[in-house]
């Protein structure tokens, strides 16, 4: 009797728990099945090793910038102005680099400390001023898009240094070399990828015990297993496709490290959970003791580094600075985390949300142009996803 009754509750359970978490679980399988759709419609080209590494460096100054973009919008703030100034970053990079022959560590170390410098301006206003941020960096987009013109003269300057290009087309070298059974198959890459698998799943498995010891495991055992099964064949099936090819780009590194880190900010730092709390309740959050408006400021200043580092990822990707560069990014980062589960209110959102927001972004800018579907069309199925995406958070938090 009492298995039967234990089942009959784990059911109400088991329902409850994906009812309140189905937008979590909702935008992983979007993901998949969005995968799956331009795998079959492309004829399998998704999925080749080449494209692969092709997705990740088209997304990485997508994904870059959205770890920024996400906790700017859980603070409750908005940030338009990020597309503009990577490009701005850019265009200063290929001056110093190009133009004066500055070398390349210098250069980038004084791109992003500037890109920070003016995302502290720009969250100063904001912050101690109390000038709305969309009007700020409303300001700011117009500002650095027409210095990036002026620094360029209006042209193009490139090409950069090897060493710089190396930032978002170089490799991790394979100290195996680089050949499996006669065959080429990158065996660090692979190893590399089956360790952080084994992290994550460790480190999920350590915190799901951690909560059971103190009563606090809500996610049924069956979901449990199911989503970290599906992590690590996600995980390892990708690293199998870079090994195939040329192994792990230097960029996906930095992209890694980048996620690594803000997960570890948002989740298990003082910093993190006082930007949830202000952008909850932002009175609240000052009542409680938290300096509001230094915490804005701080975040803004990340932002504007992380610009600066995707505006130099970019311009080593294209191998030149454009006048034109970084154009519409700021919309493609404001849409990868509201796909990602951001609340447009403030005050939720995660950072892997926004990765695979970025990613669903990516993948379908990269399936439909291999479909040959127009540019003018992407934009509008782009802006559909994404009145969907905010649409599903407004239902489902008025029907909690």
């Amino acid at each position: 009797m009492s298995d039967v009754s234990s089942i009959a509750q784990a059911k109400p359970d088991f329902i409850r728990f994906v009812k309140s978490n189905i937008r979590d679980y909702a935008l992983l399988l979007s993901l998949l099945v969005i995968m799956v759709f331009f795998q079959y419609t492309t004829n399998g080209t998704l999925f080749k090793p080449v494209n692969m590494t092709n997705l990740i460096l088209q997304n990485s100054y997508i994904v870059i910038m959205a770890l920024g973009m996400l906790l700017i919008i859980v603070a409750g703030h908005i940030d338009l102005s990020v597309g503009s100034v990577s490009g701005f970053i850019g265009a200063i990079a290929a001056v110093l680099m190009v133009s004066y022959k500055v070398d390349v560590i210098t250069s980038v170390i004084v791109c992003v400390a500037l890109g920070a410098f003016i995302g502290g301006v720009q969250g100063y206003f904001t912050a101690y001023y109390r000038i709305p941020a969309f009007i700020v960096t409303l300001a700011g987009m117009l500002v650095f898009k027409g210095l990036a013109l002026t620094v360029l003269g209006g042209a193009s300057i490139g090409p950069f240094p090897k060493s710089f290009q190396l930032l978002s087309s170089g490799y991790v070298p394979d100290v195996f070399g680089g050949s499996l059974f006669g065959l080429p198959f990158n065996i660090l890459a692979m190893a590399a990828g089956a360790v952080v698998t084994a992290l994550i799943v460790f480190f999920n498995f350590r915190e799901r015990r951690n909560q059971q010891a103190h009563g606090l495991a809500e996610e049924p055992h069956s979901i449990f297993l199911g989503r970290n099964l599906l992590v690590a064949a996600a995980f390892l099936g990708f690293t199998f496709l870079m090994a195939q090819y040329k192994g792990l780009p230097n960029v996906l590194v930095v992209m890694f490290a980048l996620i690594a880190l803000f997960v570890f900010l948002t989740t298990r730092t003082t910093m993190g959970r006082r930007v949830y709390a202000m952008g909850g309740n932002e009175k609240a959050a000052k009542l409680s003791g938290i300096n509001t408006e230094r915490l804005t400021f701080f975040i803004f200043v990340i932002m504007g580094a992380l610009a600066a580092l995707a505006g130099l990822v970019f311009a080593a990707r294209l191998n030149v600075a454009t006048p034109k560069a970084g154009a519409g990014f700021e919309l493609e980062v404001i849409a990868a985390c509201f796909i990602g589960g951001a609340a447009t209110t403030g005050g939720v959102g995660k950072v892997i949300g926004a990765v695979i927001g970025a990613f669903i972004i990516g993948v379908m800018n990269n399936g439909m142009s291999i479909m040959g579907i127009g540019i003018d069309w992407q934009q509008v199925i782009k802006g559909a996803v994404l009145m969907l995406a905010v649409f599903l958070d407004v239902y489902y938090k008025n029907k909690a």
